[in-house]
């Protein structure tokens, strides 16, 4: 009896209270965070500023003009679901229905809500109604929406970071996707292994451009980076194009280029699928050599076999990787393309190849509506 009397203490009750609406408080910014919880508070303060907007325009309708009703309404399209929008869209029709009757016929003088104001007023509302429509379909709050876009695309550019690499060697990437966009469907992910003497490096090129494979692009990197140093490096592109199957996409290829290097020696192997071949800048002769591996498209069939080639970089050697976007376009084909980078990156023989990557490629195809990417390592002399 003490305990249950104690229990039921009006400090015991208080706490349970105070408890339960931290919790109810907490589980609401969570549910509006996802798009289910309760905008009643946004609607209370949109449908305040109706009639308010409505008492200066009958009292000064050349300053309020009956067009202000659009600013609540525009507020509410991103604010709002569409359930309460159409409260508030009834609001502002009553609002503008008085108005026209307390101002008058718009044929009597200025300032009076004519059929323009009202075909304004509703365009408004329909493409504010268009946009909560898909916010909710997205289950995204639009002041989260560009924050989560931009946390996308920093983990991709997180993802595509090159590791440090020992004294003597040199390392850079420029990617530029289509169309000036923020996301692309060009990726890189790399890593150090066998305790720090090797560097494995996977540049890919996912099927589309710009925004269309950004998605697809950030799947694959987590994926690919997650498979990269796990398997033996003979194993990756058979697992990356396992997995590529699973997914069963309408459009779901990719190419891929794999490099391990050996940092001591510079002996390094590429694996290919479907990719662009490498190109090799020997110091001696000064000449470039093409590295091509054999290789199918990632994701189109299963069971495929990906061939190595071999080869050394020497004191003062470059090694490009590169995708198609960077030397093939619609008016001239790869062979043109390749030579043309290779003629311009000639240039930094003398100069060193720091900060040339992206030079590259504002030289080479800076007008080019594809994703376009290069990865440059240089072993110094």
């Amino acid at each position: 009896m003490a305990r249950r009397a104690a229990t039921d203490s009006y400090p015991a009750r208080l706490q349970k209270s105070v408890r339960r609406a931290r919790i109810a408080l907490r589980k609401s910014g969570v549910d509006y965070f996802r798009g289910d919880g309760s905008d009643w508070i946004a609607l209370a303060g949109l449908l305040v500023t109706i009639p308010a907007i409505t008492c200066g325009t009958l009292l000064n309708a050349v300053w309020c003009s009956p067009a202000a009703l659009v600013l609540p309404i525009v507020a509410g399209g991103l604010l709002l679901r569409p359930a309460s929008l159409l409260g508030l869209y009834a609001t502002a029709a009553a609002a503008l229905i008085v108005e026209s009757i307390a101002l008058g016929p718009y044929a009597d003088g200025p300032a009076r809500v004519t059929p323009g104001t009202v075909l304004v007023v509703a365009a408004c509302g329909f493409f504010g109604l268009v946009l909560a429509q898909f916010r909710a379909r997205v289950g995204v709050p639009w002041r989260r929406g560009g924050t989560m876009l931009f946390d996308l695309r920093e983990r991709i550019r997180v993802q595509s970071a090159l590791p440090r690499l020992p004294q003597g060697w040199h390392r850079e990437m420029a990617l530029r996707p289509a169309g000036g966009q923020s996301f692309s469907g060009d990726f890189v992910v790399a890593a150090c292994t066998n305790g720090g003497r090797t560097l494995e490096v996977v540049l890919t090129d996912v099927s589309g451009k710009g925004m269309d494979a950004g998605s697809r692009a950030l799947l694959l990197s987590g994926a690919f980076g997650g498979l990269l140093g796990s398997l033996p490096p003979h194993g990756f592109l058979p697992a990356a194009n396992a997995y590529l199957l699973r997914q069963d996409w309408d459009e779901g290829f990719a190419t891929s280029i794999h490099l391990v290097l050996d940092l001591e020696s510079g002996d390094y192997e590429l694996l290919s699928a479907g990719h662009p071949p490498a190109l090799q800048l020997h110091a001696g002769s000064g000449r470039w050599e093409e590295k091509a591996a054999e290789g199918p498209l990632l994701g189109v069939y299963d069971g495929a076999q990906f061939d190595a080639v071999k080869g050394s970089l020497a004191a003062g050697d470059v090694l490009m990787l590169f995708t198609d976007g960077l030397v093939e376009a619609s008016d001239r084909d790869i062979a043109d393309g390749m030579d043309r980078l290779t003629g311009e990156a000639d240039r930094y023989v003398t100069l060193g190849f720091e900060g040339a990557a992206w030079h590259l490629i504002e030289a080479c195809a800076k007008d080019v509506n594809d994703d376009r990417a290069l990865l440059l390592l240089s072993r110094r002399p």
